[in-house]
């Protein structure tokens, strides 16, 4: 790891640390521990029903995701995939049903930025980086750190934030493009960017909406790459259309298909490809 080239950098200013990318999400939080993973899930959906003015988005939706699991969630427009996700990090309350990070985090009794805390990270599918600044501001504004007013203007990285920044890079394959602006980046390296401020937050759980969405094929394999380089060390969800991405990232492991607020099939992607209430209703014949 090239370290050198990124042993100058100092830490950008406190505004920028709290405004947000774009909208985005927040980076920076300390993050709670004490999550209890022993029964080797990290993510308990039971029973899990939304309803907006009488329709159902989420239809007694029941869902566990494994420690270190690398998830993928298919299934049509409309299915409830993205209200899943929002019921996961508090943006929805369910009408009814339980939803628990790990055994002991009771996630429909605290809101966004207490389930961020606790180490759940969201990527929307359209990237929200620090445009203006470089690609390791980016990273350094993300990272998990004591975040007060005055650890801020007076912080500078010591060897240990240096290397940490350095080695996301060079997961992310942007060691080369560390000094450039963010907003320079193309499609998939901002995608590849956002992901790495989530990591530098050490998530436990990381939530993927449409990770490929808009990128060439050299970024979608590569894509796939960072993922499976991901697979044990974090726990994943990804939801996503591309079955070509989906096959390289399910690698034999479970694939829950949602329809109608419900999960209508699981298993591995062979399975599911082949399962005729799928194929009617989404993949098509």
């Amino acid at each position: 790891m090239n370290t050198q080239v990124i042993a100058s950098h100092d830490s950008v200013e406190a505004s920028t640390k709290s405004n947000g990318a774009g909208g985005g999400a927040s980076y920076g939080r300390l993050k709670t521990p004490g999550v209890d993973t022993t029964h080797g899930a990290i993510l308990y959906l039971e029973s899990i029903s939304v309803v907006f003015d009488g329709f159902r988005a989420l239809n007694d939706l029941s869902i566990d995701i494994g420690v270190g699991e690398l998830r993928c969630v298919i299934g049509p427009n409309g299915a409830g995939k993205t209200t899943m996700m929002d019921v996961i990090t508090g943006k929805t309350k369910p009408t009814s049903g339980t939803a628990f990070f790990g055994q002991n985090i009771d996630l429909t009794k605290m809101h966004e930025a207490q389930i961020a805390d606790v180490g759940i990270g969201r990527k929307f599918q359209r990237p929200t980086v620090f445009e203006n600044h470089t690609v390791f501001e980016n990273l350094e504004l993300a990272m998990k750190t004591n975040k007060g007013v005055k650890s801020t203007l007076f912080a500078r990285l010591n060897s240990t934030d240096r290397d940490k920044i350095g080695a996301t890079l060079d997961l992310l394959r942007l060691m080369a493009e560390h000094k450039r602006p963010a907003g320079l980046l193309s499609h998939g390296q901002k995608q590849w960017l956002e992901i790495g401020m989530l990591l530098m937050q050490e998530p436990l759980l990381l939530l993927l909406d449409e990770p490929v969405a808009g990128m060439t094929d050299a970024e979608t394999e590569r894509t796939g790459e960072l993922l499976n380089d991901l697979r044990g060390k974090h726990s994943l969800m990804v939801v996503e259309h591309d079955m070509d991405f989906v096959n390289q990232i399910s690698q034999g492991g479970k694939v829950t298909v949602l329809c109608e607020g419900s999960v209508l099939a699981e298993g591995t992607m062979q399975q599911v490809q082949a399962d005729q209430r799928v194929i009617e209703v989404y993949l098509g014949r």
